[in-house]
């Protein structure tokens, strides 16, 4: 029997439902190509910058694309002339004022080079996709806590693959993945996920965002659209500083 006699009888057993498409083996290159769609073009950022189809939220110049979490003013943290905003203690959380769904998130920050406090207490901060789920950020350098609130964890949710922090006073890196959860009449239907690489170190491969993050009991899932990111102000005068916050939109 001929090649093409023994592609015409496949079609013919696909057509009428004995075999599935999977089962018909592609005899040509061609049969295994396809042309559409074509990706956008994007021109990676150099040394540091953002790529070209970012959205940059904070580039050291001032906060204008910040408010507080409080009451919706003008965010009050302190604009460093290096480029960076420091948490100024008891003002409360900031968010953008845009809303986001899935992205894909980078974001620097650091502690304090003079140490304070120990546990959680040093050097805390956190990073909420989607207003609700935070990456925690925390000086863990020789001051050990609950694996599943130290540096880089899904707070109270999942433990960090590793600890990749630089030393105390030095910038930290966080390059997020987040793929939104959803939800249908009132319910979630899909677990959101979270993938997180710290300084180039992969910390979080992809794991699934079981709800909100709270101190005190289990995480609850409110259904929600798009939300902002929010940065925490964890009241006992952390002094964290973040630089070059950017996002790509993946929905």
């Amino acid at each position: 029997m001929s090649k093409l006699t023994n592609k015409l009888l496949a079609l013919s057993l696909l057509a009428v439902g004995f075999i599935s498409a999977q089962e018909v083996e592609p005899t040509t290159p061609e049969e295994t190509e396809f042309y559409e769609p074509v990706p956008p073009k994007v021109t990676p950022g150099e040394d540091g910058a953002p790529p070209s189809d970012a959205i940059v939220l904070f580039d050291g110049t001032s906060l204008d694309k910040w408010i507080s979490s409080v009451d919706s003013t003008a965010a009050k943290w302190i604009l460093n002339d290096d480029g960076s905003m420091t948490v100024k203690d008891r003002t409360g959380d900031i968010q953008t004022k845009q809303n986001f769904g899935s992205v894909q998130l980078h974001i620097e920050w650091k502690s304090p080079a003079e140490v304070q406090r120990d546990g959680q207490n040093r050097g805390n901060s956190g990073v909420f996709l989607n207003g609700l789920y935070e990456v925690q950020v925390l000086d863990n350098n020789d001051n050990d806590t609950y694996v599943n609130g130290q540096v880089g964890s899904i707070y109270k949710q999942h433990v960090p693959l590793a600890m990749a922090s630089v030393p105390t006073g030095e910038w930290n890196t966080y390059d997020i993945i987040y793929h939104a959860p959803e939800f249908e009449k009132g319910q979630k239907v899909k677990s959101g996920t979270l993938t997180v690489i710290h300084n180039g170190v992969l910390i979080q491969d992809h794991v699934e965002i079981k709800g909100t993050t709270p101190y005190i009991g289990w995480p609850k899932n409110p259904p929600h659209g798009k939300g902002p990111l929010r940065l925490q102000d964890h009241g006992d005068n952390s002094r964290v500083s973040y630089r070059n916050i950017w996002v790509r939109e993946l929905d």
